[in-house]
């Protein structure tokens, strides 16, 4: 009996050990190697969620959850076995916690995943946008600071640091930009726009940023999405928010889908397909032709970016709530589009209704590279578009008035050239349904640097930071803007983007401390800082309207106007002294009044005449 028991127990603990390790199989077949997005909230007013699942031969599981407040309205096989997209639908009394996905095959159970649903910030729905209260500070991780030069090269990164190159990877970071916010809330700053931060794993040339392998990763060689958080608290507590870069039209070619992709038509064409033409004009030109149209938005940037097909519906849904879960785990103050018009515009319209359903009083502002104010003004929300387009994008960069600033000083004044041409531009604001939600600039990280564009002259320099920080819109400033920061023509991006002085152990000049500064560069920051410093108390420019008078013998000048305050600004490039007859502006400016010049801080009477000196400008606050 005892021989037989003990034949009959190794029997039954065999059959156990079958049995423990034919489900050990089962679950190594088929694991949950991923789960997009990582983690959500309660409380969104869409309650639609889409999981997308991944882990080999996912497709063959049917997934189920048991929690309360959260459905599985479907289950959708996707092309590839490899992925299994859950729409779940999270209602109102939905809880935070853990909700057990589960996975069975013919009944029996395979795998478990365990997915958590977070609460949201107090006033998270609330919070507030970037305004013309602001001014944006544009920085490239890579080439601002390094603060941990640990993180250079991670393990299984093949794009190395090396200074010497331009193209290369510099070793800035996310913790180099911690370190210096004093330096920005010092400045003035008010909104920190960073390039993208997401893993870029590409062989070489991913410093930029903009060839995303990971849209829920910060690159490793910046920090971790958790160091992007506390960055982002970081900065709020110096009065400082952060604008995201968010790339929907395209990804970078080792992108942890192109060895797997969920469907065939989450791409556009191949490699071997045409490049994009970049004829924006076809989207709005009435006469242009459906191929053409096409290629504008199907044809790829670069063999090494794979071109994004967003009328794919689950490509769709994984693009806006990507863009939801930064807005939402790191906090958010703003996005910045890149390539804005490249995309399907139906998709782009969707994309920005429903971050601004979720977010009312916040703001996204769309590249879209093209001079002339129609064609701007066509992506703003808002407005008539002819074809019956509708677009909910709040604001846009403002090209057009960037490249008729920079011709308005160094191109000689005619009927409609220089100085005439910069107001006609702002003459054009008509077509704009906000033109005060503009975003204002010289350069930024694609073009000459603005002290180039300028032909390095410091006066003309100050001329248009004067503008910028002046004019109606919200003013953006690339970082090294403030120190005179150059480029050498003709144009090498690399070359834009140089090193901010003082961001590495060893450099000569520190521009944060000012250590090594020219004289003209420091005298360069100490006008912007003087500026911006002032421009947190001025009501005129938080909110006030735009009057402007037609240039004169080379000077242009206008009025800010608000309840209790007046801001005068007179641009002179002109190589003499100009005394203003000021009875020309008593439609804005009442006789016998006094103002403080913002830069010197002397006391300016303004009765019948003001002289501006030869090539400068003036800001005089009148209160």
């Amino acid at each position: 009996m005892r021989n037989r028991g003990s034949l009959a127990s190794v029997g039954w603990l065999g059959l156990l050990i079958a049995i423990v390790g034919g489900l050990a199989d089962a679950r190594a077949a088929t694991p949950i190697e991923r789960v997009d997005p990582p983690s959500w909230w309660v409380g969104f007013v869409n309650p639609e969620l889409m999981l997308l699942v991944h882990g080999r031969d996912v497709s063959t599981l049917e997934a189920s959850i048991d929690y309360p407040g959260v459905r599985l309205a479907k289950s959708t096989r996707l092309e590839s076995p490899n992925y299994l997209a859950l729409s779940l639908v999270i209602e109102a009394a939905a809880e935070p916690g853990s909700i057990p996905i589960r996975f069975s095959r013919a009944g029996r159970p395979v795998a478990r995943y365990d997915y958590r649903l977070e609460a949201r910030r107090v006033g998270s729905r609330e919070r507030r946008g970037f305004d013309q209260r602001d001014v944006i500070y544009l920085v490239m991780a890579d080439r601002f600071a390094n603060g941990d030069a640990r993180n250079d090269h991670p393990a299984g990164t093949s794009d190395r640091v090396d200074r010497s190159v331009p193209g290369a990877r510099h070793g800035g970071d996310l913790a180099g930009i911690a370190a210096h916010l004093d330096y920005l809330a010092g400045m003035g700053y008010t909104q920190l726009w960073l390039t993208p931060v997401l893993e870029n794993a590409q062989p070489q040339y991913s410093y930029h940023g903009y060839a995303i392998t990971d849209h829920y990763r910060v690159d490793p060689r910046y920090g971790s999405n958790d160091e992007l958080k506390r960055l982002s608290a970081a900065a709020k507590s110096h009065g400082i928010g952060l604008i995201g870069d968010i790339v929907v039209n395209h990804i970078g070619s080792k992108h942890w889908w192109m060895s797997d992709l969920p469907s065939a038509s989450w791409i556009n064409g191949s490699a071997a397909m045409p490049w994009t033409n970049h004829m924006h004009t076809s989207i709005e030109d009435p006469h242009s032709a459906q191929v053409d149209r096409e290629r504008f938005t199907r044809g790829w940037f670069d063999s090494m970016m794979p071109d994004l097909n967003t009328t794919d519906p689950w490509l769709a849904s994984y693009l806006i709530q990507q863009a939801l879960w930064w807005i939402e785990y790191a906090d958010l103050s703003g996005l910045r589009m890149d390539t804005y018009s490249y995309s399907d515009k139906a998709f782009m319209a969707a994309f920005t209704q429903r971050v601004m359903s979720e977010y009312p009083m916040f703001n996204i502002v769309g590249e879209e590279w093209r001079y002339d104010p129609a064609m701007v003004a066509y992506w703003q929300a808002g407005r008539q578009n002819r074809d019956g387009y509708v677009s909910y994008l709040p604001s846009l960069m403002d090209f057009p008035v960037m490249n008729a600033l920079l011709g308005a000083l160094t191109v000689p004044d005619s009927w409609q050239g220089g100085l005439p041409g910069l107001y006609e531009r702002l003459g054009d604001d008509f077509l704009y349904p906000n033109p005060a939600n503009l975003v204002v600039f010289g350069d930024n990280h694609d073009t000459d640097r603005l002290f180039t564009a300028l032909g390095r002259d410091y006066d003309l320099w100050r001329m248009a930071i004067t503008f910028i920080a002046t004019t109606r819109g919200i003013p953006e400033l690339t970082y090294g803007t403030e120190i005179l920061m150059a480029n050498n023509p003709p144009k090498d991006d690399g070359d834009v983007r140089r090193d901010f002085p003082g961001g590495w152990p060893g450099d000569s000049v520190n521009a944060f401390t000012g250590q090594g500064l020219a004289p003209e560069a420091a005298a360069a920051q100490n006008f912007l800082r003087t500026l911006l410093t002032w421009r947190k108390t001025a009501p005129a420019l938080r909110d006030g309207d735009l009057r402007h008078y037609a240039p004169e013998n080379g000077v242009y000048v206008y009025f800010r106007h608000a309840a209790g305050e007046t801001v005068m600004v007179a641009i002179n490039k002109s190589g003499a002294a100009a005394t203003l007859d000021l009875a020309r502006f008593r439609e804005s400016l009442p006789r016998g009044v006094t103002g403080r010049d913002v830069i010197s801080g002397e006391s300016v009477m303004l009765d019948d005449r003001l002289t501006v000196a030869a090539r400068s400008s003036q800001v005089i606050d009148i209160r």
